[in-house]
């Protein structure tokens, strides 16, 4: 049986859980931009406090800009989908998914929840010509996804990313938004 997933807002009584998902121990960190500095665990501990106090001030949604991936029939959370603006002048933006708990790898929820996520972006954002992806050359899944989900590769930069000392590329896909309505026919 195929597990449901639902899109939703990050809530107060997720706090736990979320600071356990992530944990600057996690697998996940090793794929999630591992060439970017890592969150101590003080940082995370100090970012928690931060959605706490966001929640305590009336905040309903302070994960502005992501939505929690959750199993729909246990509320648990699987990870996040986010998305930023690599140009508003030209209504482009940019999307990313994380999985923090590897026991749901290879499960095909990540293909599931970009593609929601996509939906809702087009939709909550009529004015968008495109999306894009990025990720780097030693994630393979996400390369993977994203060709699968129909997103073309469109730019390699060549040694641009640094894991563990050494070098690979950074890799970025798009989708424009007739592309993705086709794919859906």
């Amino acid at each position: 049986m195929q597990m449901s997933i639902i899109l939703r807002d990050l809530k107060v009584e997720d706090l736990e859980a979320y600071f356990k998902l992530n944990h600057p121990d996690r697998a996940f960190h090793k794929f999630n931009g591992p060439y970017f500095k890592k969150d101590t665990l003080e940082g995370l501990e100090n970012y928690i406090a931060l959605l706490r106090s966001k929640f305590e001030s009336g905040e309903q949604n302070p994960l502005d800009q992501k939505k929690i991936i959750a199993d729909a029939q246990t509320d648990e959370i699987i990870g996040t989908v986010n998305w930023y603006w690599k140009s508003e002048e030209t209504n482009w933006m940019e999307i990313g998914i994380v999985i923090f708990n590897e026991d749901y790898w290879g499960k095909g929820i990540g293909k599931k929840a970009l593609s929601l996520w996509i939906d809702n972006v087009f939709a909550d954002h009529p004015e968008l010509v495109r999306l894009g992806l990025t990720t780097w050359s030693g994630n393979h899944r996400m390369m993977k996804l994203a060709e699968h989900l129909g997103f073309k590769k469109e730019a390699v930069y060549r040694k641009a990313r640094i894991v563990e000392q050494e070098y690979y590329d950074s890799i970025s896909y798009g989708i424009l938004k007739e592309e993705w309505y086709n794919n859906l026919i």
